[in-house]
């Protein structure tokens, strides 16, 4: 099978390149590479994600799949009161996200390498993030919701953006057998943001 970002070790030569973008009307700059997710740019879900999401100040969050650091850098600097914990399967999406939060001068977060939320065992969240890995495989993703659902606090809730092309009818027919509350808040160009809370 050929790699795909999914891979703990990516050995795809290495491509560093660096992107400035404007995101929640900040400016930041991300170092990206090869063999991680979106590497040219920031993909429109996860941007239509950032967009979307509420994240109160003072929030203890976690962004699955955080890649080069996007979404959880994001989170971070939304709650400065807060503290956000990425993990990602990729080494080398996890050096980066440590860099590109060094860079934009952010201080609360935590980078960890984890399979999905194995590394973060026992923790407790009040918001969790995910643009899941869909070429990981259904099972993959699946599994991600489950656990999302052990890690989060009363009331806490799930967002996770996805295509509807790519699975959003199954992926909130597995959210409504977990969470009591599944709601969409968002689309654009066939990207769907859900909201899953957990009851409080």
């Amino acid at each position: 099978m050929s790699q795909h970002y999914y891979s703990q070790q990516p050995e795809v030569r290495h491509d560093r390149r660096t992107l400035s973008t404007v995101l929640r009307g900040k400016t930041l700059r991300f170092t990206s590479d090869a063999g991680v997710f979106s590497k040219g740019d920031i993909d429109h879900g996860s941007r239509v994600l950032i967009e979307a999401m509420d994240i109160p100040d003072g929030s203890a969050v976690l962004d699955v799949g955080c890649g080069y650091g996007p979404i959880g850098i994001s989170a971070a600097f939304l709650a400065p009161g807060g503290h956000v914990t990425m993990i990602d399967i990729n080494s080398r999406a996890v050096e980066l996200a440590r860099e590109n939060a060094q860079h934009n001068g952010i201080r609360n977060v935590t980078v960890m390498e984890s399979d999905v939320l194995s590394a973060v065992k026992g923790q407790k969240y009040d918001v969790i993030l995910t643009n899941p890995p869909i070429r990981a495989g259904k099972a993959v993703v699946h599994r991600i919701f489950e656990e999302a659902y052990e890690h989060l606090n009363e009331g806490g809730s799930l967002w996770i953006v996805i295509q509807k092309k790519q699975g959003a009818p199954s992926a909130a027919a597995k959210l409504e057998s977990l969470f009591p509350v599944v709601e969409e808040v968002g689309k654009d160009k066939g990207y769907r943001i859900i909201r899953a809370q957990k009851n409080s």
